[in-house]
């Protein structure tokens, strides 16, 4: 029976100084610090001996552009799979930065009406179908050549609830406590279709320490002012 792995890659850092809720909108690129987690995973896995087969991203830029150092390290392509694409959120577009009170207006909340679907955006339960049907595929082609590890390159919370489901834990969550932050693996590891393994690990925890990052999380990631504050250089982000 083959073993396979597949690693969930979340994205780098983004260029976002106006701090902007971007979701699914196009046109966030990664930052300067964001390709260098990026190039920083590519040359872990690549020093460290895993068997990288299979390479594919989100159709956002910004984790295409994560995945590219790793596809390079191994020689292959970048694959773009609409699967493992960002949560969808009724507050995309949202500028808030670290103003989250703004959040608290009444006219949100009528979309907290029920935080266990949650009705703000994409229903949890819908973006576990999608990334586990990504998962099974990626280790199904592994399985055809005998196993090795594949990279497919999302978003945060697809990511975390596709983990909670898999750990058989309630997908509804405090965001706050988020194991997912910016290049962070979760990695599956399977013996035939059987899951055996889960791991999490941050190959550029050291320039997470100095990111920023819109989403809550456990990382050390600080979060973005809003664009009244003014805007933040390059280099700061």
């Amino acid at each position: 029976m083959s073993r396979t792995t597949v690693h969930l890659l979340r994205h780098g850092e983004v260029h976002n100084p106006d701090g902007v809720l971007y979701g699914r909108l196009e046109g966030y690129r990664l930052s300067d610090r964001g390709r260098l987690m990026a190039q920083r995973v590519a040359d872990v896995l690549h020093g460290n001996g895993h068997d990288i087969r299979l390479v594919v991203a989100s159709p956002l830029q910004r984790a295409q552009e994560t995945a590219r150092p790793t596809a390079g390290a191994f020689g292959l392509d970048v694959g773009t799979d609409e699967r493992l694409i960002e949560a969808g959120n009724t507050f995309e577009g949202t500028t808030v930065g670290s103003q989250r009170a703004a959040l608290a207006s009444p006219r949100y909340w009528p979309r907290y009406v029920n935080p266990f679907r949650p009705s703000w955006g994409e229903p949890y339960r819908d973006q576990v179908a999608r990334m586990t049907a990504a998962v099974g595929d990626a280790r199904r082609r592994l399985e055809a050549e005998g196993g090795g590890e594949a990279l497919l390159v999302s978003h945060q919370l697809p990511i975390w609830v596709t983990r909670l489901f898999l750990e058989r834990r309630p997908l509804w969550h405090d965001p706050r406590k988020r194991q997912c932050s910016l290049t962070s693996l979760t990695s599956l590891t399977f013996a035939g279709p059987r899951l055996v393994g889960l791991d999490y690990w941050e190959p550029a925890a050291d320039l997470v320490a100095g990111a920023l990052d819109l989403l809550p999380g456990s990382s050390g990631a600080a979060v973005p002012r809003a664009a009244q504050d003014g805007p933040r250089g390059e280099a700061q982000e």
